[in-house]
């Protein structure tokens, strides 16, 4: 065997120090991948291992980080997201919110932010964010602003809602339930309410009113994400029985539900109106000529269940029924066998099982069917089938499908499973019934065995970096604990204002707390400085009951990185996030906090 140096724990601690040190500089500049810093942290960790045998850094508990079921449940809980997504399934929630203020986005910002923050007060703040996700970013989509705006502040806003209350974060819990055993009494579910509200409502002002001034609002390329257009296509809609249209009336020449299509000409019976329209009510049988961009379009279709209903359907039932349904665009080429000829919806679909929902011509603007377009070269065909048939299209020289215009549709066939599924999984969680992972887990099982999105949709939900930065970043953790790294910061820095004013030790502990929590996860902080808040509390002679408290407010203001807390690491992907993008926005509602606890709790707590 290979004679090590004789190396020992003291500097097993310095080297620990020196990695996480490092990986905190490497992840803030972002010179190098996020990912390869993490998987760096630990390969150093584990070579740090075998350097010293016996500093307690194998390999085990180093990786334990991947199977840890806060990374399960925060992966199974983005599968569950992604199914709420692919279903529509939030659609009249999120039409109810964009609908307050159409032309004021920082007033519907704010009201959500303050009822998510309302929420998390009595209801743990994971399944708060987790609701609010998909409703978010539907808005910001929909309303053209950054999502990046708005992500951030939402993991926030729900943190310091969750410092109101005993139930508001798992963390107050874990800390409570350390200091009642060690003999702590009073603390209840309202023991930390006065300075946990001052907190929140300081705070809360600078998440909605000036934290979105510190984001970025551009977001890097998506990779695949389908740039905006505003071509108008021509297209048509048969209103059958049952359809929502049907008994609309116009206002003033105009109906209600088209206010973002432009109808071109009713039909019926072989006789067209044309706007403006007067004194027309729709009717089962009327054919609806209609102009509209491909995204209004593709929205009003999924509205109306077109896309379960039409032939677009047939051709899905046709094939592989796990493959995605997409929509995309083909141009109509010079030379082309199409062009002079009429659009042939169902031949076409009958041919190429794909559905032909729209035509875009610049030169102008028809008022005719489908069916009585005559194609010309340049025209653009707006398709919809499954992923398969559009594949297949790709080699025709009578059509050039435009690559990056492809993007699945969205279909509400099944959102009613996906509320259940996603409804019943957060009730679990927030009454504690089933744990988080099980709940969880769960829960993304049965959006895929319902079919509410596929394996491969799921896949794309889960973020790499997720993965790769909490199993690094309990790898820290765990070498900070067992080289007695962490237990050495803590005395030492606690120690240091051991004989000052018992309020400035209060509000030093709660800095302290406030710092190791963004580096090790919130729940470890709260252990780990639960039993040292008491002790110093007792060395001094005061009541141990505020510094538990500063141990558990602290122990939540993980605001300054993205490995702090469950929600910041939820946001991070449908947010655009970047780890320096948390210290920025993160580290001054750090320091707001920890002030206005200083000047709060004390006078609160007579300390």
């Amino acid at each position: 065997m290979t004679d090590f140096l004789p190396l020992d724990m003291e500097y097993a601690r310095l080297v620990t120090y020196a990695i996480v040190g490092v990986a905190i500089v490497l992840f803030a500049m972002e010179r190098v991948a996020l990912e390869l810093v993490a998987l760096g942290v630990i390969v150093a960790l584990l070579l740090l291992g075998l350097l010293v045998p016996g500093s307690g850094l194998d390999p085990e508990p180093l990786l334990a980080g991947f199977a840890n079921p806060a990374l399960l449940t925060i992966l199974a809980l983005m599968v569950m997201g992604q199914g709420l997504y692919q279903t529509d399934a939030l659609a009249g929630f999120t039409h109810r919110i964009e609908t307050l203020w159409p032309t004021r986005n920082a007033r519907t910002i704010a009201l959500a932010l303050l009822v998510a923050g309302i929420a998390s007060a009595v209801i743990n703040n994971t399944p708060v964010v987790i609701m609010f996700i998909p409703v978010l970013t539907a808005v910001a989509l929909r309303r053209k602003f950054s999502a990046r705006k708005i992500m951030m502040p939402l993991s926030f806003i729900t943190i310091l809602g969750g410092m109101t209350t005993l139930i508001g974060s798992s963390t107050n819990l874990l800390a409570a339930g350390v200091a009642e055993k060690a003999g702590v009494t009073g603390l209840n579910f309202l023991s930390f309410t006065v300075p946990g509200l001052a907190m929140a409502v300081v705070g809360g002002l600078y998440v909605i009113f000036v934290l979105p001034h510190l984001l970025p609002e551009t977001v890097p390329d998506a990779g695949g994400a389908t740039p905006s257009r505003n071509l108008q296509f021509i297209s048509e809609v048969r209103l059958t029985e049952g359809h929502p249209l049907i008994g609309e009336v116009p206002v003033a020449g105009m109906f209600a539900q088209l206010t973002s299509i432009t109808l071109r000409a009713v039909r019926r019976g072989g006789v067209s109106h044309v706007p403006p329209f007067e004194d027309i009510t729709l009717e089962a049988g009327d054919v609806l000529i209609i102009a509209a961009t491909r995204e209004n379009l593709t929205t009003a279709f999924r509205q109306w269940r077109a896309f379960e209903t039409s032939t677009a359907a047939g051709a899905r039932s046709g094939g592989d029924p796990s493959a995605e349904f997409v929509i995309c665009e083909a141009l109509v080429p010079p030379g082309s066998r199409l062009v002079n000829n009429a659009v042939n919806p169902a031949g076409f679909t009958a041919q190429h099982g794909c559905e032909i929902l729209g035509v875009e011509r610049r030169s102008r603007m028809p008022r005719q069917s489908l069916a009585e377009i005559r194609l010309e070269a340049g025209d653009v065909l707006l398709l919809a089938g499954q992923s398969f048939n559009i594949d297949r299209m790709r080699g025709l020289q009578d059509l050039v499908v435009i690559e990056w215009t492809a993007a699945p549709v969205k279909s509400s066939r099944l959102a009613a499973h996906a509320l259940v599924v996603f409804g019943a999984a957060v009730a679990l969680i927030a009454t504690g019934v089933l744990s988080p992972v099980l709940a969880a887990i769960t829960g993304a099982f049965l959006m895929i065995a319902f079919g509410c999105l596929n394996i491969r949709q799921a896949s794309r939900a889960i973020d790499r970096r997720i993965i790769l930065l909490v199993g690094a970043a309990i790898a820290m953790a765990t070498a900070l604990d067992v080289t007695g790294g962490a237990m050495a910061v803590a005395n030492a820095m606690v120690g240091a204002l051991g004989n000052t004013e018992p309020a400035i030790v209060m509000s030093g502990l709660f800095l302290t707390v406030a710092i190791v929590t963004n580096i090790v996860s919130n729940n470890a902080t709260a252990v780990l400085f639960t039993p040292i808040a008491i002790s110093t509390a007792q060395s001094i002679g005061v009541d141990p009951l505020p510094f538990v408290v500063a141990v558990i407010l602290g122990a939540n203001a993980s605001f300054a990185s993205p490995i702090g807390y469950q929600t910041n690491l939820l946001v991070m992907g449908p947010g655009h996030y970047q780890f320096r993008h948390f210290l920025i926005g993160g580290l001054p509602l750090v320091l707001i906090v920890w002030v206005v606890f200083s000047l709060v709790a004390p006078w609160w707590y007579g300390v």
